[in-house]
């Protein structure tokens, strides 16, 4: 099985050459508006430079005109409104620009949120056993955050400082180019430690987006009412104090750090450019002094001196935003990375919907399965509780292969692929069917692989060698959508949203009428007590459904998978954290959804499934025994030790060479000997 991985490290965005082209494409659906931002920044821009040619007018033809005529009161007042105008002129179309400006980064911002979702919600299971949630927020919200500041002012604040230094350096040219080579000297060297000061920033952008991910995770984790109960059970609340407090003084750190980056840098240029006024005055004293020189009158140096005024805050505009860029190419790279990840369960090109009528029968051929490789991304170091958690199926399946003997380890499904550690079978050669309504049962040891091989059939996972068919149909042959409309699943931890009761059931059917609501409801024995609370099918169940009991979710999932109307039901163990009376009530509603329907049912509690057409009992990922249950008991095999356990109260005396000896005498053969 392939699973999600980034692009190989010649395709992966390296420089900024190459992500600019995907920056552009995030842009040209709005290049109409842009073109006409582009075309007011320049126009903008121009009308900058017209003030100090007015201004030498203002000293050079009318104050103080050089053929002595006197004051020109009626030129005076035509350059003055025309100062005026230019300035009004300017303002209209900053106005203006930055709307369009905000308008355009914010709309593609906004694309690029939900392209990343859309993305996200194509990604294969695995990827989110072995992500943390916090960083996947974090890349949502913070890293494409800290890009909007780029295409809402960045780009066009780099076009506006560009063409008005540009026009102000020609405009300075044709007043003097003398004093224009001493106000440019140094902006050669300047570029130069520009260039070393966004390198260092971009380092320093990267470990603060991701310290900041680190302490979103931490919240997320930490502050959950799941978090928060276990931390307050096991009074671990300066713990995680302690923890989120270290994160925090290191983001402290990392924010100081690169907020001071380049500070010297900026403080050197600003000086300079303080002091070249001075030094433009001396040198147009000893051209004036000379006589060799061009003639320099007041107005030229008045202009000059407003232009290189003007020069100043652009030109440090111009190296910031640069900054500014070079930074956010670090986050593009992150936003990038999720983006460059290749889904492994797809439709295939060919795939085809699963008929309406299907009867719902389940086959797995010759099924191998092993856990994927976790996915690593080149701007963080893989967690490794993350690379724990890969380890574990779904619902509490372990991934027990991990101790399974060499013999077993899976081929990549491509080859020449390196593995960095083997990887071992959850699900090994196992072969069954379940045929249509048939209630089949799978008990095993915990981590026997149990969760994960119910899975494969919605296609949570993806079979490494066999198949996995409905009715006849490889799941890899069928659709997505069709798949998930076929397969409806109870689990053990029922999710519910913080929303109503109502908002949680219609989940499965939009569209659901009040009555059909009613009738779920009823069918899975939770109507009456949903109208028991004061507001009824609008009660809000809280995160989690933390405001309702166990059994109280459980029936509600139930309902729930009741309007989806799904032709094959997997339970994965729906009733085990119940108690009696939960249970007992959980059960008559089970017995309604499971009526006509094709049932999976993973179950640690053997009473829950004694009734089944069929159980399979499972073992390191293997299928050992099936039967019914008497006839599982007569066989003396695994299940009926698993029995003796749960109802007879055998307890393990020894582990011995012949296998595991129990108090009651009975011996389990080593082939099977493990702790139950």
């Amino acid at each position: 099985m392939r699973s999600a991985q980034p692009l190989s490290s010649s395709k992966v965005s390296d420089s900024e050459s190459s992500l600019l082209p995907r920056i552009w494409a995030l842009l040209r659906p709005y290049r109409g508006w842009l073109a006409l931002v582009g075309a007011a920044i320049v126009v903008s821009a121009l009308l900058g430079v017209v003030p100090p040619f007015l201004t030498r007018a203002v000293f050079d033809r009318a104050l103080f005109p050089t053929d002595g005529s006197g004051v020109h009161l009626t030129l005076l007042l035509w350059l003055v409104l025309a100062m005026i105008a230019v300035t009004l002129v300017s303002s209209l179309i900053s106005v203006g620009q930055s709307y369009l400006t905000t308008k355009v980064g914010n709309l593609s911002m906004a694309d690029l949120r939900e392209r990343l979702f859309a993305h996200l919600e194509k990604m294969e299971l695995a990827f989110f056993t072995s992500t943390k949630t916090g960083s996947i927020q974090s890349r949502l919200a913070n890293d494409v955050g800290g890009v909007r500041s780029v295409l809402t002012s960045t780009a066009s604040s780099i076009l506006s400082n560009a063409v008005t230094v540009a026009a102000s350096l020609i405009a300075m040219v044709l007043l003097s180019w003398q004093l224009t080579l001493l106000a440019v000297a140094l902006l050669p060297g300047f570029v130069y430690l520009q260039r070393r000061v966004g390198a260092r920033r971009r380092v320093l952008a990267r470990k603060t987006q991701e310290s900041l991910s680190d302490m979103t995770a931490i919240t997320e984790e930490a502050l959950s009412v799941s978090g928060v109960l276990l931390t307050k059970v096991f009074n671990q609340s300066e713990a995680e104090l302690a923890r989120y407090r270290s994160e925090n003084a290191r983001q402290t750190e990392l924010q100081v750090r690169q907020a001071m980056a380049g500070q010297g840098f900026f403080a050197v240029v600003g000086t300079f450019m303080a002091i070249t006024p001075a030094l433009v005055y001396l040198l147009a004293g000893y051209l004036i002094s000379d006589g060799s020189g061009p003639a320099i009158s007041a107005g030229t140096l008045v202009a000059f001196s407003t232009l290189q005024a003007r020069l100043l805050q652009p030109l440090v505009s111009l190296m910031r935003v640069t900054l500014d860029v070079q930074t956010s190419m670090a986050l593009f790279r992150r936003i990038f990375e999720y983006l460059d990840l290749q889904p492994a369960i797809v439709d295939r090109p060919a795939a085809v919907e699963l008929p309406a009528d299907s009867p719902g029968k389940v086959e797995l051929d010759d099924v191998h399965f092993a856990y994927p490789t976790p996915v690593r991304l080149s701007t963080a170091d893989p967690d490794p509780v993350a690379l724990r958690s890969l380890g574990r199926g779904g619902g509490g399946g372990g991934m027990r292969g991990f101790s399974a003997p060499p013999t077993r380890t899976p081929v990549a499904a491509d080859e020449g692929r390196t593995e960095p550690r083997p990887r071992r079978w959850a699900v090994a050669g196992t072969s069954l069917v379940v045929e249509p309504g048939q209630l089949a049962a799978f008990v095993g040891p915990s981590g026997a692989g149990k969760t994960t091989l119910c899975y494969l059939v919605p296609r949570l996972y993806e079979v490494d060698r066999g198949a996995v068919r409905i009715d006849g149909f490889d799941v890899r042959d069928l659709t997505m959508s069709s798949l998930a409309d076929a397969v409806g699943m109870v689990t053990q931890d029922p999710y519910l949203f913080h929303a109503s009761i109502a908002d949680n059931l219609r989940y499965a059917k939009p569209d659901a009428t009040d009555a059909e609501l009613h009738d779920a409801a009823t069918a899975a024995n939770i109507h009456d007590r949903i109208l028991a609370f004061d507001d009824s099918y609008d009660t809000l169940v809280g995160e989690r459904g933390f405001r309702l009991s166990g059994g109280e979710k459980q029936r509600l999932a139930i309902a729930r998978v009741l309007l989806k109307n799904p032709r094959v039901l997997i339970l994965d163990e729906a009733t085990s954290a119940l108690d009696t009376v939960s249970e007992r009530l959980v059960q008559r509603a089970l017995a309604e959804v499971m009526r006509g329907r094709t049932t999976l049912a993973i179950a640690h509690r053997l009473s829950t499934i004694a009734h089944a057409d069929v159980i399979f009992v499972i073992d390191e990922g293997e299928l050992v025994e099936r039967g019914t249950h008497a006839e599982l008991l007569a066989r003396q095999g695994l299940y009926a030790k698993l029995h003796a356990e749960q109802f007879g109260g055998g307890q393990v005396e020894c582990r011995c060479t012949d296998g595991v000896r129990f108090t009651d005498g009975t011996v389990l053969a080593p082939s099977s000997s493990r702790e139950y």
